[in-house]
């Protein structure tokens, strides 16, 4: 068994990651495959490294590289401070307000075999929907900013595609003269933006059906025959669409706490893992239908099911997870923000705070605190000994 304390995603392919490769043989893609062992290979000597030195006591170690594949757990620490110090510079000193768009069950099981499509038709349908209502004099009134990240998990690992958006309390009214703030507490009425999300979505997925861009297969084969597709729709079309929006945060902070926590999380980190023994892969989940203490749940899934469900939320290659629209869209974020400045009459963020990413450094030295520097680079699959330099001098070691 792997001892609880160090745990992996990794240690569970590298163990169980063979045996799943055979007994799956023809029903992975090379998608799929590349990600088991991106995950398996990642900070060990299969991708190479380099060796570090404390230049005060001597003190070594070795360091090995990353995969930086966006499904590795381990990955997405330093992907997420980049990306976020790129986003400090947008906030703007307004509430910001999260809402989230959910897809019901039964659209759920096409966007699974339809992930590239359908999923584009997800962010494509969430974000017209809250530009359409917001620009609407009934309700804002503005054009609005949006940052928006797919999910596609449960917290149990079960496939539940969702978008997660993060949007300014307000927007620049439609001539562009003026700012026009949302109400403390509130941005725009979630059943109103639930009945339009399910019209743009649903009138959406039957043009692609129509065209012959959705495929089926297995338990949904059958709905590649049109009679049978619309009537699946049917109690669909009637349905209450989930949008739900959780209160504004508290300040700047918050938000970008927030989107550490989200823009680069993958389907299951490591430190949610309890056990991995015969018995299977033992994590921690929320079960979302209690409340309180109850809220936090244990689940044991047989090994095997668990990386079927890990390998659910393998993106399309090249997808996009984290888009912006209106305000925020990339081509004109630079102006938008501008004027939403002018108009807020707050003052540019000074040119020295703005970092495009933060230069990486190395940790410091776990002995002394000390300066540590790259001594040797480590080819793939190499596994270096102590520096000849280094290991005849007294008291050093690796760590």
């Amino acid at each position: 068994m792997t001892p609880v304390a160090t745990i992996e995603v990794a240690d569970i392919f590298r163990t169980a990651g063979p045996a799943y490769r055979v007994a799956h043989a023809g029903h992975l893609s090379l998608h799929q495959l590349r990600i088991m062992s991106a995950v398996e290979q990642c900070r060990t000597a299969a991708l190479g490294g380099h060796v570090e030195a404390c230049t005060d006591c001597g003190h070594w170690r070795i360091a090995y590289n990353s995969c930086r594949n966006r499904h590795c757990p381990k990955c997405q620490g330093a992907a997420a401070r980049i990306w976020l110090a790129e986003r400090e510079a947008d906030l703007l000193p307004v509430g910001y307000f999260h809402v989230v768009f959910t897809l019901p069950a039964e659209v759920g099981a096409i966007a699974h075999q339809n992930k590239a499509i359908v999923y584009d038709l997800l962010f494509r349908a969430a974000s017209e929907t809250m530009q359409i209502i917001a620009a609407d004099p009934k309700h804002l009134g503005a054009r609005i900013g949006i940052t928006a990240v797919l999910h596609t998990w449960g917290s149990a690992l079960t496939h539940h595609p969702h978008i997660h958006m993060i949007v300014p309390g307000g927007g620049i009214s439609l001539d562009g003269e003026r700012w026009i703030s949302a109400r403390p507490a509130f941005l725009l009425p979630v059943r109103v933006l639930g009945a339009l999300f399910r019209r743009l979505f649903l009138t959406r997925l039957v043009a692609l059906y129509h065209a012959g861009r959705l495929g089926f297969f297995g338990n949904i084969a059958h709905l590649d025959e049109r009679r049978a597709f619309l009537r699946h729709l049917s109690p669909v079309r009637k349905k209450r669409w989930v949008v739900y929006a959780k209160p504004p945060f508290a300040g700047p902070e918050a938000v970008l706490a927030y989107l550490a926590r989200y823009t680069h999380r993958v389907a299951i980190s490591n430190r949610r893992l309890l056990r991995f023994d015969e018995a299977g892969v033992t994590f921690r989940y929320k079960d979302y239908r209690r409340g309180g203490a109850d809220r936090q749940q244990v689940m044991t899934l047989a090994t095997d099911e668990f990386i079927r469900r890990f390998l659910l939320h393998a993106l399309p290659k090249g997808f996009h997870r984290i888009r912006h629209y209106g305000l925020l869209a990339s081509g004109t974020r630079k102006n938008n923000l501008e004027r939403a400045r002018h108009l807020l009459a707050v003052a540019p963020p000074p040119a020295d705070d703005i970092t495009s990413a933060p230069q990486p450094t190395l940790p410091p030295c776990p002995c002394c605190g000390g300066h540590m520097i790259i001594i040797e680079i480590v080819e793939r699959r190499y596994q270096p000994r102590a520096p000849p330099a280094f290991a005849s001098s007294p008291g050093r070691s690796a760590s």
